[in-house]
């Protein structure tokens, strides 16, 4: 079992950047695929990034690619979100999530995912 929990969340301006950290809990971090999603007010969560459990392949949502990098750390238990050229329609809860999986296939649907974090509210304003 793993345990999430999200920061970095904040208020900022259109065009800023703001990095989110998923810090995870337990031995078997490295084991583990993440990935991060949204989900803004009156709408349903969206999947935003996912990253293997190596590290080694990445997957976005067309809304973010090319803004926003997923990474991890696997030594420091730590997936993070760069989230660069905000948009107020960015505005969102951002949530990480875990799967204990090993493969190079990326999840991205939120039924894929067993563990997730509490979330960090992320206020773009235009």
């Amino acid at each position: 079992q793993v345990q999430l929990v999200e920061s970095g969340g904040g208020l900022v301006q259109a065009g800023g950047s703001l990095r989110l950290s998923c810090a995870a809990s337990g031995r078997t971090f490295s084991s583990y695929a993440m990935g991060w999603f949204r989900q803004a007010p009156g709408k349903e969560r969206e999947f935003v990034t996912a990253i293997s459990s190596s590290g080694g392949a990445t997957y976005y949502a067309n809304s973010v690619k090319g803004r926003f990098t997923i990474s991890r750390d696997n030594a420091e238990n730590t997936v993070y979100l760069q989230m660069n050229s905000l948009k107020p329609e960015d505005t969102a809860d951002y949530y990480c999530a875990a799967k204990y999986y090993s493969g190079n296939y990326l999840p991205h649907l939120a039924g894929d995912y067993a563990y997730w974090g509490q979330g960090t509210q992320v206020t773009v304003s235009s």
